[in-house]
């Protein structure tokens, strides 16, 4: 696999993450690095994983990767 750089403006460091959104469902879902790069997705180094957040209202489901531990980040809102 070739070097894919994090999407970050600015950032060299190289990939290890992917970031995809559901607009409808308000959700977004941070895993491995996409086989390929994908135009819709962001590819994120792991500072800029570890430090991703989402809009209020919006869930964050980050999966495991490299043997890291599952979590869901509980929605935000006046609702959860």
């Amino acid at each position: 696999m070739s070097f894919r750089p994090c999407s970050r403006v600015a950032c060299p460091d190289e990939s290890v993450a992917t970031l995809t959104f559901d607009y409808g469902d308000s959700m977004a879902v941070l895993g491995p690095l996409s086989i390929e790069r994908e135009p819709h997705a962001f590819d994120l180094c792991d500072r800029h994983a570890r430090l991703t957040s989402v809009p209020h209202g919006w869930q964050l489901i980050r999966l495991s990767t490299m043997g890291a531990p599952v979590e869901a980040d509980a929605p935000s809102g006046p609702d959860a």
